[in-house]
């Protein structure tokens, strides 16, 4: 009887070689000798490990998909809970299995291999959130199929699915221009990740587009190196309006301004990213670019699939599309 079971990680882990190795060898392709193929081959064999040569629809329809995701990311971010949990329910409506690792801040820093990974236990793996070079390095020399979600690494050539950060940042700025507005900052540490930078680009390109001037203190952090959430420092001299580079972000910054006795918007406007649950806990409720989680968790296990299926295979960075989400934070100022 057929153990249906048995992944390309079991029969790598028996030999000892990487799950690319055999992929290569079970899918007829390039890049392994023929002793090795034979190896493979007959080791798959023997542990009942279904395969039929080169012909990719035949390749085995169940996979073991790793999602690892930093622990400041599902602890503190909800976001990225709601972005983990639509990616594991469609993995499992495509007969897929995806198992979540959780990576300690100590992990990260140590550069230790998830246990996942060193394990064996998974052919491919999705990488959810922002994580240090070095142990994207890391992951990457394992040699299995990888992909980022919703970030990329400029030092690292490997697929990515992001959502438009300059894009709708840009939409974001010039949304409070057309209003009126000509003082605005930016809320957002974007030294961070790669998409609060890119959410800085899309601010600034909007206000070069606009020619207004950008001051030093109105670029604003909102948190620490370690990605830990800090007080928010509002500026000496105010701006009419504030882009954050999230919906929690922007949350917070309503709650300190109103703490400060500014309304929100009669005082200070406030647009956000993401459009999630703060966007609509907040009072007033915040305008914000919505991100397409379906569109982004969808466009991610495809491309894992396909790279499952052909090593070779590669996409580069895939960008998807939001939408501008009008609601009550941005107040329409004098001509």
């Amino acid at each position: 009887m057929i153990r249906k079971s048995v992944t390309m990680g079991d029969v790598a882990k028996e030999l000892g070689v990487s799950t690319v190795s055999v992929s290569k060898a079970l899918t007829g392709k390039e890049g392994v000798s023929d002793a090795v193929r034979e190896m493979i081959i007959k080791k798959a064999d023997e542990m009942g490990y279904r395969y039929t040569g080169s012909k990719k629809e035949n390749i085995p329809e169940k996979h073991n998909i790793g999602i690892f995701v930093s622990e400041r990311f599902i602890n503190k971010d909800a976001y990225y809970s709601r972005l983990y949990e639509k990616t594991m329910m469609m993995l499992s409506e495509q007969k897929q299995m995806g198992m979540l690792e959780i990576i300690r801040r100590e992990t990260e820093k140590e550069v230790q291999a998830p246990a996942l990974l060193s394990s064996g236990q998974i052919e491919a793996a999705i990488v959810l959130g922002q994580m240090s070079g070095e142990y994207l390095k890391m992951l990457k020399d394992h040699g299995i199929p990888l992909l980022f979600m919703d970030f990329y690494d400029e030092n690292i050539a490997e697929d990515s699915v992001i959502s438009d950060s300059v894009y709708g940042s840009d939409i974001l700025t010039d949304y409070l221009i057309k209003r009126g507005h000509k003082e605005i900052a930016f809320v957002g540490s974007i030294g961070s990740t790669s998409s609060i930078m890119d959410r800085y680009i899309g601010y600034y390109r909007a206000m070069l587009k606009a020619g207004l001037s950008i001051k030093d203190e109105w670029r604003i952090d909102d948190r620490d190196e370690e990605g830990e959430g800090i007080e928010l420092c509002l500026p000496e001299k105010m701006p009419t309006a504030f882009v954050c580079n999230s919906d929690s972000t922007a949350f917070n910054l309503v709650k300190r301004l109103q703490k400060d006795g500014y309304r929100v918007p009669e005082d200070v406007s406030v647009v956000a990213f993401d459009n999630f649950i703060y966007a609509e806990m907040s009072s007033p409720k915040i305008t914000t670019y919505g991100v397409d989680t379906d569109a982004l968790a969808r466009t991610a296990i495809r491309i894992i699939l396909d790279k499952l299926a052909d090593p070779e295979y590669s996409v580069g960075r895939v960008l998807i599309s939001g939408t501008l989400i009008e609601r009550k934070s941005v107040m329409q100022l004098a001509e």
